[in-house]
């Protein structure tokens, strides 16, 4: 800001003259203003993105689902993890990895299947104790990489430790 100086009259020549200092703000203001600018701009584009979940309105609601159109996942301890296509009662339960050429080419493989039928395709995901959260997190993130719309998480019952035993 502009800043105009009066001269000051002396009226008694033997006493010093004080001159004044004063500091001109603006840049100060300016860059005050540039940096809220920049902490609001920074924090409304840092917004937390988080995927959503389904979850039933009522408990104790079934929700009807052709047999034909789901897939159950179980992850169990060291890292193993096991599926079976369909109903519990009429499963076989099959084994396969984590990588690429495991679990992704197993969901992929199965929504070519049930897209075929013009529906879409539901994963149950039934982590046993000794699971790690990491894998069951691996498996969210292969279903959503698939296009998978639905999944559930679901408790391992003693039909799927039964199962469990049977085979392996």
């Amino acid at each position: 800001m502009a800043e105009i100086n009066k001269p000051t009259k002396n009226i008694n020549k033997k006493r010093l003259i004080k001159k004044s200092t004063r500091v001109d703000l603006t840049p100060m203001v300016d860059l005050g203003f540039l940096l809220i600018t920049f902490f609001v701009f920074t924090t409304t584009m840092a917004t937390i993105t988080t995927m959503g979940m389904a979850t039933p309105k009522e408990e104790g609601s079934l929700t009807e689902i052709a047999e034909s159109t789901v897939i159950t996942i179980i992850p169990c301890a060291n890292n193993e993890l096991y599926y079976y296509e369909g109903l519990q009662k009429n499963a076989q339960l099959l084994k396969t990895s984590y990588n690429i050429q495991g679990l992704r080419k197993v969901l992929s493989i199965k929504k070519v299947k049930v897209n075929a039928l013009n529906k879409d395709v539901v994963l149950i995901i039934k982590p046993t104790e000794q699971a790690s959260f990491n894998n069951v997190v691996s498996i969210i993130d292969e279903s959503k990489i698939n296009g998978y719309k639905r999944y559930y998480l679901d408790d391992t019952k003693k039909v799927d430790s039964s199962l469990l035993n049977t085979y392996y």
